[in-house]
This record gives structure tokens, C-alpha cells and sequence, in this order.
């Protein structure tokens, strides 16, 4: 109880008479965090989110959790989510869909019942997941940090222990607590990861669920120095004007690891670490050399690269560009349709030739991924030459596209390099030779 109160403190979570909205599923973790919460005096609400994913199962967890807020004094609120058609209705895995089902309603209970947190009963053990998780990913030295203590309303008072602390803590206190069947098999990245993973982790260092979460604290210190190192060099870097923002790139040349930065002051755009490497490469290049984010523009002009909005007219949102996340498989574009699936390689496999297929080795994949319109200036490697380059436009006059159908030519990018002219040609540079773990496949829908 102490180190929960001290930890809270410590981290500034939120204070003792703040009103705090559980996240309770009925497992060991949110029954221990609803049980502490109780003996510290605290006031709050229980919230329950019934996917609906295990039948009776799903309707013993929600019988519990309501016992469980019944004999604790407390509001209780549920929702039972249609989580495999949410899930397929938006092209996302179960898990995701019951993330974004599960926030979204959190949020709409807080601010309708007018609580101050969202509490849920993440600890270290979840913590190092998401970091393994992250680094498979590719996600940046920022996903270093796991999960943070306090995120915008959600507070997590748990990360201050292990999972194994949390068990003999509800065994000395004689807790009852539900266990999800699901979480034994290795269906789940995350449980492919507890089950197999860090046992091995585990061998070469019996306290890495500590070691781990110390680092991310370390990291997430850092993060907020280089942040705050970050605002300084915008004050230099960045000038806004009425429709536009300007990034003076000489004056950014002047500080240490300019892509970073450079990257840094782009992301509230929505460009990535992948075009911002690129666009630094192109100061050099001559002026009105554009690259697009989903919401943004920026051209590179004599001494600055030019942000301007992009606007939302009928128009432009059939020429605007879209961002691939890795959890989607489908995406609806003004022209058609893409379609997404994994493909496990095999000996001897042989690919459709489709032009409408596209098939990319997965480690040379970056996501999130853009589909946009083709625009001047832009040249790939078309598969079958060798790797030599050649100008889309060039290439679209190759294949004979008349001139009223150009405009309605898309290209799909991997951190800012052209991998498929969409339904023409892919790239020399992505293509699968053999010796892939992962393949991934697009469709092209028309």
C-alpha cells in the first residue's frame, strides 16, 4: 500500500481527492488495483468492457466485476462491444479494435460522470512487452519508454511493480479474481512474447522485468531533456507565418543531429523519421522538390522548406494522400480500393503476375506507408531493370496511359521511396528474393 501512495506521489498522478474511473476487466491486475484503490480511501468508479469474444466467459467477467464494484461502494459501468464486426468493419486485428473501443469509451464515461482519471493496472511485466514490442516494430528510440505513468487522462499507479508482487500480494489477501482463458494460448504477439520470449529473457537475467523498466524511466527522462532541447532549437528554426510554417534549414545545420530534429519539428506535421531523412537530403536539391504528409505539404524553397495545409476541398480529397497504418488491411481510396494480407513464405513460391498484386519483402517495408497521387519529379526502379531509375511520368508514357487517365495514377511509398505505381509496376528495390521471413501482399481493388 505505501509504495502504491509513494509512487503516486512521486509521479504527481493525481491527487488522493481527485474522482478516478477504474479500468476493471476482472483479473488479477484491475481486481488488485480496485482493491488498493479501496483501502486507500480513494474515490472512484469501476468500468467494464465486455467484448463479447469468449460467450459465458465474457458474461462471468462482467457478473464478477459488478460483484466487485457492488462490494466496494462504487459506480459501475458497462458496455458490451460487437468486437469482431468493429474489428472488420475498419480492418483492424481483435486486439486493436478492443483498444480503440475500450479508450473511446473510457473517455465518454469521464467526462459524462465527470472523473478526473482513467485508472488501469498496466505494471513492469506489461511494460517490457511493449518495449520488445516496439523494437520488433521499428516504431523509434522514442517507443523505448514503454508505457508511460500518465498519458494525457489515463494514469497507470501499478507500474511501480511486477506482476509476480501483484499475485502474492492478492494471495496474502485472500483475493478472488477471474482468469481469461485466452491469455494461455499464443494467438496474440503479446502472449507469444510472455510465453516464449521472456522466459528466455528471464535466464539471462532474472531481474530484466526491472532492468527494463528502469531503462524506459531513463529514456522517458530523456526524452522529455531532448524535448525540451527541441523547443529551443524551434524558436531558431521554425517561423510561422498566416498559411504557411517555414523550417530555415541552414540555420537547423547548425545543431547537432539536424535529421532528428529535423524529424522532431515534423512530426506534429505527420511525416515520419523515413521522409524526414529524405527531405533533409533534398536542401540540396532544386527548389520545388515536394513531399506530402496526410494533412501537409512542404516544398523546399531557396533557405527554407515550406509547410502549408493541405486544404479539404472535394478536390483535393481525391487527390490526398493516405497513411497505411501496420495494423489496417484495408484502405478506400478515391480510385479504388487496396487490400492488404500477410504471406508466410514458402519453398519454391511463386507469385501471381498480376499488375493489380504487389508483393514486398517485409523487412524492407516501413510503416506507416502513403499512398498518393504521382506527381513530377518522382522516379522508381521498375522491377525487371536491373535497378536502374526512371521517371514515373516516363514510365506512364511507356505503358501508354492517356493523358485523362494519368491524374487517377497512384504510387505506394516506404519511408518516402516509391515501391508500387499502383496497379503498373512495382520496385526493383522491395522485391522478395527468397529468403524472406514475411512477405507482405497488396490487392488492388477496383
Amino acid at each position: 500500500m505505501q509504495d502504491f501512495l509513494t509512487f503516486i506521489n512521486q509521479n504527481g498522478l493525481f491527487q488522493t481527492t481527485d474522482r478516478l474511473l477504474l479500468a476493471v476487466s476482472g483479473g488479477l491486475d484491475s481486481t488488485v488495483l480496485t482493491h488498493l484503490c479501496s483501502r486507500a480511501r480513494l474515490t472512484f468508479g469501476v468500468a467494464h468492457c465486455n467484448f463479447q469474444l469468449r460467450g459465458r466467459e465474457s458474461a462471468a467477467d462482467e457478473a464478477f466485476v459488478r460483484d466487485l464494484a457492488v462490494a466496494q461502494g462504487a459506480d459501475f459501468f458497462v458496455e458490451r462491444f460487437d468486437t469482431l464486426a468493429f474489428a472488420a468493419q475498419n480492418g483492424l486485428s481483435t486486439q486493436m479494435a478492443a483498444r480503440e473501443l475500450r479508450y473511446a469509451w473510457f473517455e465518454k464515461i469521464r467526462q459524462e460522470h465527470h472523473y478526473d482519471w482513467i485508472l488501469t493496472a498496466h505494471h513492469q511485466n506489461d511494460l517490457l512487452e511493449t518495449v520488445l514490442l516496439n523494437l520488433t516494430r521499428g516504431v523509434g528510440w522514442r517507443g523505448l519508454q514503454g508505457i508511460l505513468p500518465k498519458n494525457g487522462c489515463v494514469v497507470r499507479p501499478l507500474l511501480f511493480t511486477t506482476q509476480v508482487e501483484i499475485a502474492a500480494f492478492a494471495q496474502e489477501n485472500n483475493l478472488q479474481w477471474r482468469e481469461d482463458s485466452s491469455n494461455q494460448t499464443d494467438d496474440y504477439q503479446r502472449n507469444l512474447l510472455r510465453h516464449q520470449v521472456v522466459p528466455i529473457l528471464q535466464q539471462l537475467n532474472p531481474q530484466v522485468v526491472g532492468a527494463v523498466a528502469q531503462t524506459a524511466a531513463r529514456v522517458a527522462a530523456l526524452t522529455r531533456a531532448w524535448d525540451e532541447s527541441l523547443r529551443e532549437c524551434a524558436i531558431q528554426v521554425l517561423v510561422y507565418q498566416e498559411d504557411r510554417t517555414l523550417i530555415l534549414y541552414p540555420k537547423l545545420e547548425a545543431f547537432s543531429e539536424p535529421i532528428e530534429r529535423l524529424a522532431g519539428l515534423l512530426r506534429p506535421f505527420g511525416f515520419g523519421f523515413g521522409q524526414a531523412r529524405l527531405i533533409w537530403a533534398a536542401r540540396t536539391a532544386q527548389a520545388g522538390t515536394t513531399f506530402l504528409s496526410v494533412s501537409h505539404c512542404l516544398t523546399k524553397d531557396r533557405d527554407a522548406f515550406v509547410l502549408t495545409q493541405l486544404e479539404p476541398t472535394a478536390k483535393a480529397k481525391d487527390n490526398q494522400a493516405t497513411l497505411l497504418q501496420e495494423t489496417e488491411r484495408t484502405w478506400q481510396l478515391p480510385h479504388f480500393g487496396l487490400e492488404r494480407t500477410d504471406v508466410a513464405p514458402t519453398d519454391g513460391s511463386v507469385f501471381d503476375k498480376n499488375p493489380d498484386l504487389l508483393y514486398l519483402a517485409a523487412e524492407r517495408v516501413q510503416f506507416p506507408m502513403l499512398a498518393r497521387p504521382w506527381r513530377a519529379g518522382d522516379w522508381f526502379c521498375p522491377l525487371g531493370m536491373g535497378g536502374k531509375r526512371k521517371k514515373v511520368s516516363d514510365f506512364l508514357i511507356d505503358q501508354k496511359v492517356p493523358r485523362d487517365l494519368k491524374n487517377k495514377v497512384w504510387v505506394l511509398e516506404s519511408a518516402g521511396e516509391i515501391a508500387w505505381v499502383v496497379g503498373f509496376r512495382a520496385d526493383e528495390r522491395f522485391k522478395v528474393k527468397g529468403d524472406e521471413k514475411k512477405i507482405i501482399k497488396f490487392l488492388k481493388i477496383k
